[in-house]
């Protein structure tokens, strides 16, 4: 009894907290170009939270390129470290640069991270005339002849799209110095990329290729879920199911700047699980492929720790890293 007269008033606390702080003029900043995940994330999410009236002003998308997540990393932590406007888009390819340390001298403890509202998964593509059409095809064509198989992806060379690569490279039995990534920054980027025929495949998520299944304009090979997805993808295989032991979950959040007041924090915090739990993005998540998957303030802090570790030792297990 005593223990849940606590966690009301603690509850009210934080309520108060976050009614201390309205935003003003908030900016999403989405780290890569046009079309990939952090853009769809920002602009996606915001929208919501203008729509269901949780912000008084629609935001402003910043797309910041660079660096795979470095150049937007280290402008919000050298120059906006108290901005309580500002939002940022992140992914396991913002945790996979940050266990490789290659975000300069910042760390995943530079910033305060908010939370996740949402699971993409990995996907492994192709344009629809291409001679491959089924995993097994593309897999045998490329330990042929690895030189001519480039696969691209949106995210910089040991970033995620990269890993998702080697991870299946690995597990098709192919030499991981053999394999041809090409990166760019963010997925619209290597989409448009795969379609003029500068690269054979795309490694990237579920979320951002969606238009492009649906207008018939690529064919997917196989998705690193733990289970099949709903359509348009109803029909593509699971790697698992094709013999690959290969899954790719993205979770799709945010991060704030560290130094940014309790309230602010409170009420972004309030934002996305009033967001996460309305179902206007539950719809938003089945239009664009997207799981549940929800988790904020202090629980996704320590998810953030356990997945910077975890991808460190991948890592150095690929060779990426020493």
């Amino acid at each position: 009894m005593q223990r849940a007269l606590w966690m009301g008033l603690l509850l009210l606390f934080s309520l108060g907290l976050a009614q201390g702080f309205t935003p003003r003029n908030p900016e999403c900043i989405a780290p890569a170009g046009a079309g990939g995940g952090w853009d769809f994330t920002c602009r996606a999410v915001t929208q919501l939270m203008y729509e269901l009236k949780i912000v008084p002003q629609p935001f402003k998308v910043t797309n910041l390129t660079g660096g795979g997540g470095g150049v937007a990393y280290a402008n919000v932590v050298s120059q906006r470290d108290n901005d309580p406007n500002l939002l940022v888009a992140a992914s396991p390819a913002t945790t996979v640069r940050l266990a490789q340390g290659q975000y300069s001298r910042f760390t995943e403890r530079d910033v305060r991270w908010l939370g996740a509202i949402a699971a993409d998964f990995g996907l492994v593509a192709v344009k629809a005339d291409a001679p491959w059409k089924t995993m097994q095809e593309l897999v045998a064509a490329w330990k042929a002849d690895p030189s001519k198989i480039a696969v691209g992806g949106g995210s910089a060379v040991g970033g995620q799209d990269h890993m998702k690569v080697l991870l299946l490279g690995r597990a098709a039995g192919l030499e991981p110095r053999s394999i041809k990534y090409v990166p760019f920054d963010g997925g619209g980027q290597a989409i448009t990329s795969l379609l003029g025929g500068f690269i054979q495949v795309f490694a990237g998520d579920a979320s951002e290729l969606r238009g492009q299944v649906e207008g018939g304009t690529v064919r997917v090979l196989g998705v690193m879920a733990p289970r099949r997805l709903p359509a348009p993808y109803a029909n593509v295989p699971t790697l698992k199911e094709l013999g690959y032991n290969v899954e790719w979950i993205v979770w799709r959040g945010f991060y704030v700047p560290k130094s940014i007041p309790a309230n602010a924090y409170e009420f972004w915090i309030q934002a996305l699980r009033k967001v996460a739990k309305s179902p206007e993005w539950a719809k938003v998540r089945e239009q664009n492929s997207l799981g549940e998957f929800l988790s904020l303030d202090a629980e996704f802090q320590v998810f953030v720790d356990r997945q910077v570790n975890a991808f460190r030792n991948l890592s150095r297990e690929l060779g990426l890293i020493k």
